[in-house]
């Protein structure tokens, strides 16, 4: 009778707001409205990139990954979250709630490591624009998105083992909105030290090291621009990089907040606060893009004018080997 009682946990209870029901009224429709302006924008830059030829470079390659990824962390959470705001029952499975910390955890890191990613192209551009073909080559570049998913994923793994090896002894009441490794991890009835220890040096490499070379990046940027004679061409470098810029100010600006922020006794205001970076901040970067680019707008004006979709099926029906023999 001396040991601990670890009954097997089937599934998880999401608290979110579970006594202001007329606040999560609220935030099931903002989050509801967010989530599809989420999915459709960052949808339309993925197009947009196959569709339009001019968007055919390293740059664009990078940003229809990080689309792709915007569009996959916000959809392992928040529709479940949304059916939650409206059931008076806000469970979760045990197997849906360790593939949602999982997803959550890998792509947060994997974005980290995007971003950085990101801003060394965006250096090779404009510093050593002559050897950019070669050092931003298209293996080259697959290579740099396939290591930054594979690390995020990787480190994941590593982060879900340890935590769901821990004995939790029947507890399964997560204050959260979602299956968060931190609220996760609190309701562990052993010793999480070596948890805690390992997440904090997995934060501190995947998060701090990019915004390191980040920073180192637009050091180099900022000073070759610098050197350029005319005012017209500092523009025209600057404005090459300035929309990455603002979406690493946006996605490191909020984690900052979120992390050393004061503490506050209200505990709901923390998940909020949560919530506004797992579901606003993916949400910014296909406005971001699309404000601040010309060759974004450009694409988006011809695919809505319909020149887009008419090039590309004349390009089709004209070079299909299949179609070619027809007409033959």
């Amino acid at each position: 009778m001396g040991r601990t009682n670890q009954t097997a946990v089937t599934e998880y209870v999401l608290l979110g707001l579970y006594e202001h029901h007329n606040i999560e009224m609220v935030l099931f429709a903002l989050c509801l409205g967010i989530y599809s302006m989420n999915v459709l924008g960052n949808a339309l830059l993925i197009g947009l990139n196959v569709l339009d030829t001019r968007l055919h470079s390293p740059m664009y390659f990078f940003l229809s990954n990080l689309s792709l990824m915007d569009i996959c962390g916000t959809s392992s959470f928040v529709p479940l979250m949304l059916v939650n705001f409206l059931e008076a029952q806000r469970t979760i499975s045990f197997p849906g709630c360790a593939l949602q910390m999982y997803l959550t955890l890998a792509l947060g890191s994997t974005e980290c490591l995007l971003l950085a990613v990101m801003a060394y192209d965006r250096y090779v551009a404009i510093c050593q624009p002559l050897r950019y073909p070669e050092l931003m080559s298209g293996q080259t570049c697959m290579r740099m998105a396939v290591l930054s998913w594979g690390t995020g994923f990787a480190n994941s793994l590593l982060q879900s083992i340890l935590t769901w090896s821990l004995p939790f002894c029947g507890h399964n009441v997560i204050n959260h909105f979602f299956c968060e490794i931190l609220a996760v991890l609190k309701l562990a009835c052993g010793d999480i030290s070596l948890n805690a220890l390992l997440l904090m040096v997995a934060t501190t490499v995947l998060s701090l090291a990019p915004l390191l070379l980040i920073c180192l990046s637009y050091i180099f940027i900022l000073a070759a621009i610098l050197r350029v004679p005319s005012a017209a061409g500092r523009c025209k470098a600057f404005s090459t990089c300035s929309a990455h810029l603002t979406v690493v100010v946006v996605f490191y600006g909020t984690i900052s907040f979120m992390y050393f922020k004061p503490k506050v006794k209200d505990a709901d205001l923390d998940k909020i606060i949560a919530l506004f970076y797992g579901v606003v901040t993916p949400s910014l970067n296909p406005i971001i893009y699309s404000l601040r680019n010309a060759e974004v707008k450009a694409a988006a004006i011809a695919l809505l004018g319909g020149d887009l979709l008419s090039k590309k099926m004349s390009h089709f029906f004209c070079c299909s080997p299949t179609v070619s023999g027809r007409i033959g």
